[in-house]
């Protein structure tokens, strides 16, 4: 159930296509089944590496993109940020909301629902250093966050400081588990110092990390500055993804 009453129509829908594609009901395309699934099957084409059909087979196999289409959503990764608000209600009506590295907008679509900018009643700012298509009831910054002014251009943007501030970032995979690792890392720790700058006390702050959890220096400052930290592995995680992500409650300013 949804704490905020958001997203339970999707999450039903996606347990609904998990429970059918389990049954083997056929999926999009050609079917070849396994076992009781059945799995759409992407042929080998000229000119498509095999790291290209496998990405296309996990597309047309993920019961979250289809949702993801279904509900409007720009991308699969709404549905984590729903689960991780439902269990820790970060997202209050009327509330402001910074979405670092936010293209290309899952997760400003939901911030925006459930804080009710879209009627006017919220603010969310969404940032990143590539141009993203707006998103209603969500403005856009095309901004580097760690620019010295960027905390100052969104505040003034704002005209407060925000409630919560939110990251998906991950760093360009390299295919080196530790340099990936570390990159990521350093984005999450980035996110944190930013949204030390910026959050008002009793704010909130929520980003992707890898598992093995957050860094000892950077889980210390959290918990020196939040009255509690938390560690959560969406059930929209791909099972073979090493996310994790880090939600720090209450700032104490």
């Amino acid at each position: 159930s949804g704490a905020n009453g958001v997203g339970e129509t999707a999450l039903g829908r996606v347990r609904k296509i998990e429970m059918a594609k389990n049954k083997g009901a056929a999926g999009v395309g050609d079917g070849q089944r396994r076992g009781d699934r059945m799995k759409t099957k992407v042929k080998t084409a000229r000119g498509r590496t095999i790291s290209s059909v496998r990405w296309l087979e996990r597309q047309l196999n993920d019961p979250y993109v289809a949702a993801a289409q279904k509900d409007g959503y720009r991308s699969r990764a709404a549905y984590k940020i729903i689960e991780l608000d439902d269990r820790f209600s970060m997202f209050k009506p009327g509330g402001c909301v910074i979405d670092l590295g936010s293209a290309p907008g899952g997760w400003a679509q939901v911030a925006a629902k459930r804080v009710g900018s879209i009627e006017g009643n919220g603010f969310v700012a969404a940032i990143d250093l590539q141009n993203m298509e707006q998103v209603q009831g969500v403005d856009f910054l095309e901004l580097d966050f760690l620019d010295d002014s960027a905390p100052e251009k969104i505040q003034n943007l704002a005209g407060r400081r925000p409630d919560v501030v939110i990251s998906d970032m991950a760093a360009a995979v390299t295919g080196h588990r530790q340099t990936d690792h570390l990159r990521t890392m350093a984005l999450a720790e980035a996110a944190a110092w930013f949204a030390f700058d910026v959050l008002k006390p009793g704010g909130h702050f929520c980003a992707k990390v890898f598992q093995g959890g957050t860094s000892s220096d950077l889980l210390k400052e959290l918990k020196s500055r939040f009255k509690s930290v938390h560690h959560m592995k969406p059930r929209s995680s791909r099972k073979e993804s090493v996310e994790l992500y880090v939600i720090a409650l209450d700032f104490k300013g």
